[in-house]
């Protein structure tokens, strides 16, 4: 088989696993030619897109530029953003080798809901940037990779829309309006339509200089939100969230049905309050860097909150993820689930549900084979033992 023939048997190989075929990139191009191979009838455009990298290069390509720059954002100087990946960079893994791990199991439990993997997707605004159908596509993209879709306030599509649409967990996203009415409406709303879990917004009362947002704003195109009874983007950013606080919490406590997760929690003082408070769960994360600049990294307070909160509810977490190992190293320091945010929308944004179901399949092999190199069988052998320590250098 020449060089040609291989590499579309490559092509024809990933198509076959579910791996859309989409994008090029230029480092690619110049390690093939570099080679010396024959590349004459296969282009380089029809590479398969195997990382989530690969997927943000080609969403960036397919994606509006007020799209691209609404998505890509982090606040101010984009510190935080930039650091949730670096700190999760830098954590190095001690191996341990010598294991059998010819089964690797990575289903988990959370609020006593079975999942197949612990990849949930996060609640984010606005996925009709990425796809005509927006969060409806979303939801059938959850379904192909068998997972849980956190549905935004701020959806382009309503919730009956997505939770009709929807054959996988659908749980709702609270923004906890000034307006109790709209609040008391919208977690109603969520439950008629089958909601079992309201995870509630607590990092966000106002926004923080979203200066790429701002400066494209003028060629941001009108989009609807119809949970906020309004149906232009001007409408939605009238809305106002600064009241929200424990006694708000404990007034929707007073009649939500479902259990209540807080999301957007960094300090461990308020994950003790909120615990004390009979919230169920815990989603530690700075938003992924889109709330306030200069925070720490989700990753470097996970091992504070989760020692606070000591095993008496879930915590979950996100800002950052882009590989296996990245979940893996959260798992490490406590979290039972993780979530993803920007990585499943750049799938939406280049194949539509695929995109969605191929980006959680990614991340789900790299975990798997993540937990082989590592000599872990299942999610509960994943502790801070996995980590390498400065002590650990020393003779």
């Amino acid at each position: 088989m020449d060089r040609r023939e291989a590499m579309k048997a490559s092509l024809l190989g990933a198509a076959t696993m579910g791996i859309s075929v989409k994008g090029a990139y230029a480092a690619e191009r110049e390690v093939v030619q570099a080679s010396g191979a024959d590349t004459r009838g296969v282009a380089m455009t029809d590479l398969p897109l195997v990382s989530v990298f690969d997927y943000e290069a080609a969403a960036k390509k397919k994606l509006s530029f007020a799209g691209w720059e609404y998505y890509d954002e982090g606040t101010g100087d984009a510190i935080t953003m930039k650091r949730n990946r670096s700190a999760l960079d830098g954590l190095q893994l001690k191996p341990r080798t010598m294991v059998d791990v010819t089964n690797i199991d990575v289903s988990c439990t959370v609020l006593g809901f079975k999942m197949a993997h612990p990849i949930i997707l996060a609640p984010a605004a606005s996925h009709q940037y990425a796809h005509p159908e927006g969060e409806v596509a979303t939801a059938r993209g959850a379904a192909e990779a068998d997972t849980t879709m956190m549905l935004s306030t701020n959806s382009n599509r309503s919730i009956e829309d997505v939770y009709k649409a929807a054959s996988t967990p659908v749980w709702f996203q609270l923004y906890v309006d000034d307006d109790r009415g709209m609040t008391r409406s919208l977690i109603e709303r969520a439950e008629a339509a089958g909601n079992k879990v309201l995870v509630i917004t607590a990092d966000n009362p106002v926004s923080y200089a979203r200066n790429r947002e701002e400066r494209s704003a003028p060629l941001t195109p009108k989009l609807p939100f119809p949970n906020l009874d309004t149906a232009t983007e001007a409408g939605h950013r009238g809305r106002t969230r600064k009241h929200f606080n424990w006694a708000d919490l404990e007034w929707i406590q007073s009649y939500a049905k479902t259990p209540i997760i807080l999301k957007g929690i960094l300090n461990p003082d308020e994950a003790e309050e909120a615990v004390h408070r009979g919230v169920a769960g815990i989603v530690v994360s700075n938003h992924g860097g889109r709330v306030v600049d200069t925070v720490p990294a989700s990753i470097e307070v996970l091992p504070a909150v989760v020692d606070r909160v000591a095993g008496r509810v879930p915590i979950l977490f996100d800002s950052g993820i882009r590989r296996g190992t990245d979940i893996f190293k959260a798992i490490g320091y406590g979290a039972t689930a993780v979530l993803i945010g920007r990585a499943y929308l750049y799938g939406l944004a280049v194949s539509g549900p695929d995109g969605v179901r191929d980006v959680v399949k990614i991340l789900k092999t790299e975990l798997q084979t993540a937990m082989a190199m590592m000599g872990r069988t299942k999610l509960a052998e994943i502790d801070r033992s996995v980590f390498w320590k400065s002590k650990d250098y020393s003779s």
